[in-house]
């Protein structure tokens, strides 16, 4: 009879292992679809939500908005769009993931938000998006749009198309970001502070601080933002130099990564640059507060007037931009060793 048990349970086992094989290796199916009559391209992975591309007029760009990490929690913060309890207000330009610069033949791109003045407007640039040129599902999905980066009388500086790459596994969530600028006229990014590519995380990862800080635009706008030490505040920087914390910014580095912790899940985002990107490796704008930003275009700010880049484009001239942005949960942060990889796989 013990002979017979074995004949019976070995058939048994083996399914239940087949199975657990086909559960391990499932893939990861990225949905792109466009929503009917809004500007707004959903992503999700697996049936569940990824992020949006949403690009309404009511926005002076383009963005990522909102982002969840894979175990479902929200990376972003609220405001302006959706504000959740107890998350700052400050900087209202800073929504989602975006790209743009502060200083693009004397417009400013980046500040631009509903809080500038009517008779300030003229100081600042729109990107708005014209299509999308292409949406593809599948284990990557892959969007592309065509912009244009504007001033107030709507004659274009820059055009753009961007095409975001989107792949994800049990514990990682990944967005590439390719995008290339094509000058319109000549073009000069004066060196400044505020660029390239931002991203404005959640409360909860912002670094903690006991103090209110005072930041300063280059037209001597003044902004505010809160002291934030509390429990709930978790998050820290390390880069691919070992910079932690506050030291990361305005420092130079292959990759940065944002860690703490939403809940009892540890969440990392690390953002990558690559080495054909001008300026490579980029400065990191990694500010406290909960901007994360990579600008490889500020050196004069970052070097204290040590460098000087004022990156020009000639009419009909293009450059590119290529990011890699990391959005890891689970018990454990992402350790180096693997954010080097993921590093060294999107480089080549």
């Amino acid at each position: 009879m013990a002979y017979n048990k074995k004949i019976f349970l070995l058939p048994h086992f083996s399914l239940i292992l087949f199975s657990f094989q086909l559960f391990a290796q499932q893939k990861h199916v990225i949905n792109i679809a466009s929503v009917t009559n809004q500007n707004i391209v959903t992503i999700t992975d697996n049936g569940k939500p990824f992020t949006q591309f949403i690009y309404p007029d009511s926005l002076e760009k383009p963005v990522l908005y909102p982002i969840y990490a894979p175990d479902g929690k929200l990376i972003t913060r609220g405001f302006p769009i959706a504000p959740r309890g107890g998350e700052p207000t400050d900087h209202p330009h800073h929504i989602g993931l975006w790209f743009n610069y502060e200083n693009v033949n004397g417009l400013d791109f980046w500040n631009n938000s509903f809080a500038i003045p009517a008779d300030k407007k003229h100081l600042y640039g729109w990107i708005r998006t014209n299509s999308i040129a292409q949406t593809k599902s599948g284990d990557k999905g892959i969007l592309e749009y065509n912009a244009d980066w504007k001033n107030q009388q709507k004659d274009i500086l820059l055009k753009e198309t961007t095409t975001f790459i989107f792949t994800a596994n049990d514990n990682e969530r990944i967005i590439d970001r390719i995008t290339m600028l094509t000058a319109q006229q000549d073009i000069l990014f004066t060196d400044a502070k505020d660029g390239l590519l931002g991203l404005r995380v959640a409360h909860e990862l912002e670094l903690p601080s006991k103090d209110a800080r005072l930041f300063t635009d280059d037209k001597g706008n003044v902004t505010k933002v809160a002291a934030n030490n509390n429990s709930s505040v978790t998050g820290n920087y390390n880069t691919s130099e070992g910079k932690q914390g506050d030291s990361a910014w305005g420092t130079r580095a292959n990759w940065c990564m944002l860690y703490g912790k939403l809940n009892d899940d540890s969440i990392s985002i690390a953002i990558i640059d690559h080495p054909k990107n001008p300026g490579y490796p980029t400065y990191w704008h990694a500010r406290g507060y909960g901007l994360f930003a990579a600008n490889p275009l500020g050196q004069k700010i970052f070097s204290n007037g040590k460098e000087v880049l004022n990156f020009s484009l000639k009419k009909n001239q293009s450059a590119t931009f290529r990011y890699r942005i990391v959005i890891a949960s689970g018990k454990n942060k992402l350790a180096v060793d693997e954010v080097d990889k993921l590093s060294k796989d999107f480089g080549n």
